[in-house]
């Protein structure tokens, strides 16, 4: 949830929570699943537990803010594999249907697709409890309902004819839930000026100079990881960095020599974050240089330092796509995608993306 709770103090709950609950909504599926005489053997039911319960093992501290800062070119997904397949090791090959199931390539399709699709356990899950945890209702959907009319045919998982008000609501609240909760401004701007401390901290470490850390951040601070020498050392520390060694270092930071760090990390600590705005169009090249010449002023900092505190960027969602699409099973046993069996022309409109362009700045 990143930085969420700035906004919806209830939403402290954590990436555990969730991969608990993914595994006991998985468990619905393949009751469901088998009740519906589709075969699905008991090595199938343990490699999807599996799956499921370790699909989101790879995200770090802050969730997304971690893979744009202190580890470049790796995405938690690949992360969440290098665990999954040092576990396999420890297993002796016991998690090896769980990592084909995880990486889409077993020969069911539907398997695969119970843990990424469109409609899949994870997005059944976190809907329900974000919405759960941060009061915005809107993002309540019934996922008791949905497994309840999932259903297999031409080895593709579909949803029962009778399910489909349930998967137009399933869409729609997605997309409210991105724009109220996810992509909410407040969460928007905090997540990128904890991206801009890493970065900055990462900078000075690069040049030698003395940051507090844990051992586990220093060793992210200190040396430069990517994929490319992404070790079972870089694994073995990964796991042990969280929220907690990330905050403690921003609250010590407040004191650090350098101006933007120390400017930086109050934002957090004092909560007194920049202003943001957010329009469909893109923000004017002249706007842009008018506030940084203003931030220069007002923060006394340097040129080369000003992109640290104000900067542009844009944000989209798509809340439904095509490519992927989730098939709804008519009576006679035929398949149609949801955006033509519909008969509701606002989810044609969920096809397309909405784009959005914000700007942050010192007040």
């Amino acid at each position: 949830m990143g930085f969420s709770n700035l906004v919806y103090p209830g939403a402290n709950h954590t990436r555990f929570h969730h991969a608990v609950g993914c595994m006991h909504l998985m468990q619905k599926a393949i009751r469901v699943l088998r009740f519906k005489q589709v075969e699905i053997s008991k090595d199938e039911e343990t490699a999807l537990c599996i799956a499921i319960l370790l699909h989101d093992i790879g995200h770090g501290a802050f969730s997304h803010a971690l893979e744009h800062s202190i580890v470049s070119e790796i995405s938690h997904e690949e992360i969440s594999l290098k665990f999954m397949k040092k576990l396999n090791k420890e297993f002796k090959g016991k998690l090896s249907l769980a990592i084909e199931i995880f990486e889409g390539k077993n020969s069911r399709k539907f398997l695969c697709q119970l843990i990424s699709s469109q409609l899949d356990i994870d997005r059944l899950d976190y809907l329900k409890r974000d919405s759960f945890y941060t009061g915005v209702t809107e993002g309540n959907i019934s996922s008791d309902r949905l497994i309840a009319m999932m259903n297999v045919k031409n080895d593709e998982l579909v949803i029962e004819h009778k399910g489909i008000y349930s998967v137009e609501k399933f869409l729609i609240a997605g997309r409210l839930m991105y724009w109220q909760v996810y992509l909410h401004k407040t969460g928007l701007v905090a997540e990128n000026i904890l991206v801009n401390i890493l970065k900055r901290a990462k900078e000075l470490a690069e040049k030698g100079v003395e940051l507090y850390a844990s051992s586990s951040l220093k060793y992210f601070l200190y040396n430069p990881i990517s994929s490319e020498n992404f070790t079972l050392e870089t694994l073995e520390m990964f796991s042990k960095l969280d929220d907690y060694d990330v905050l403690s270092a921003i609250k010590e930071w407040v004191n650090h020599d350098d101006k933007v760090l120390s400017l930086l990390a109050k934002m957090i600590v004092d909560r007194k974050l920049l202003r943001v705005e957010i329009q469909q169009g893109i923000f004017n090249e002249s706007y842009i240089q008018k506030k940084k010449e203003k931030a220069i002023k007002k923060l006394g900092i340097e040129l080369d330092e000003v992109n640290y505190f104000v900067f542009h960027q844009e944000i989209s969602n798509q809340a439904y796509n095509l490519k992927t699409p989730i098939y709804i099973l008519n009576k006679k046993g035929k398949l149609k995608d949801i955006a033509k069996a519909s008969d509701q022309l606002n989810l044609q409109a969920l096809t397309l993306p909405v784009i959005k362009h914000f700007i942050c700045y010192p007040k």
